[in-house]
């Protein structure tokens, strides 16, 4: 970002003044602590600068980020699978295990390296250097479809349909367990975790924090302890299907954050090495921003996730 950015808001507890701003306003304890140092935090109009200090609910903060810098990423030859592409975008199929943009700890080798290689440096540029072309994302673990933007034009078309969630995504996911009813809709809101600020939970309906989030499901398939099921997205949060279903009691099969594998089941997924979650990205359907025409892609199940369908189905037999 080319300015600084504000945060501000209302304490909503007591106790650490560190632990309260870290909630209210999303960031770690840590990042806060840091900006208590650089005297970048004020509550109720003074100056922050003590972590332990005692906080008083309904105090009024003020969070000063500085800009951020971001590197360049740098073209990389790496193989990426396009499913189809013209002068304004083209729609990828991911592997599992590809981060989608340089961030800390995954600096290359990402989506976006490969890319800039592609399409040699023609991607566009609103998200900044570090993100050409990158509209939406899904997690690093998670297989499938993501449309890329040439164009500031299309890249501007396609971020107003996923503001208004009528893009059409659909996943497929092994789940543990047999989600009862068989198809039904999970309206559940999503936001940073007080007990772990990396992962995201449930929070209350009435809560001032995080954001609205539906996932309409339907078992496809019984397996042995586990269900094949599709997930089609209203919204799209972070996380959104494997906190959803995890909040249902099934949570996708390989998930090393919110999953519990059944023990029944560990051993094949040991056997053939499955270790992520079983969640892939399968169709996405969007108007094209520039021609007007109504556009749809698919991508086939990938190899280990389909190798995991065939050894839990032959529990079965």
């Amino acid at each position: 970002m080319s300015a600084h950015e504000v945060i501000t808001g209302t304490l909503h507890t007591g106790g650490r003044l560190d632990k309260a701003l870290a909630e209210a306003s999303g960031l770690s304890r840590e990042r806060v602590k840091s900006l208590m140092a650089d005297k970048a935090i004020t509550v109720a109009g003074a100056p922050a600068t003590n972590p332990s200090a005692k906080c008083v609910a309904g105090a009024v903060f003020n969070i000063t980020l500085p800009a951020t810098i971001e590197p360049q990423a740098a073209p990389q030859d790496i193989p990426v699978d396009v499913i189809h592409e013209d002068e304004h975008l083209l729609v990828v199929n991911k592997r599992a295990g590809m981060v989608v943009h340089p961030a800390a700890g995954n600096q290359d080798g990402t989506l976006v390296n490969a890319l800039l290689h592609h399409c040699r440096g023609q991607l566009s540029g609103i998200n900044g250097v570090a993100r050409p072309g990158i509209v939406h994302r899904i997690d690093k673990d998670t297989s499938g479809l993501l449309v890329v933007a040439k164009t500031d034009a299309a890249h501007e078309g396609l971020a107003a349909q996923f503001a208004d969630h009528s893009i059409h995504r659909r996943y497929l996911a092994v789940c543990a367990g047999y989600p009862n009813p068989r198809a039904g809709t999970i309206d559940a809101r999503l936001g940073r975790s007080d007990r772990d600020r990396k992962k995201m939970a449930v929070l209350a309906k009435d809560s001032s924090r995080g954001k609205h989030a539906v996932t309409h499901y339907a078992t496809l398939r019984t397996l042995a302890g586990c269900a094949l099921i599709e997930c089609r997205l209203e919204t799209g949060r972070t996380h959104q299907v494997r906190v959803h279903c995890q909040s249902i009691g099934h949570p996708l099969l390989g998930d090393p954050t919110y999953g519990r594998d059944p023990r029944q089941l560990r051993p094949i997924l040991k056997r053939i090495g499955f270790a992520r979650q079983a969640l892939h990205a399968s169709e996405l359907g969007f108007v094209h921003p520039v021609t007007g025409q109504s556009v749809s892609f698919t991508a086939d199940l990938p190899a280990d996730m389909q190798e995991l369908i065939d050894e839990t189905e032959r529990l079965n037999r």
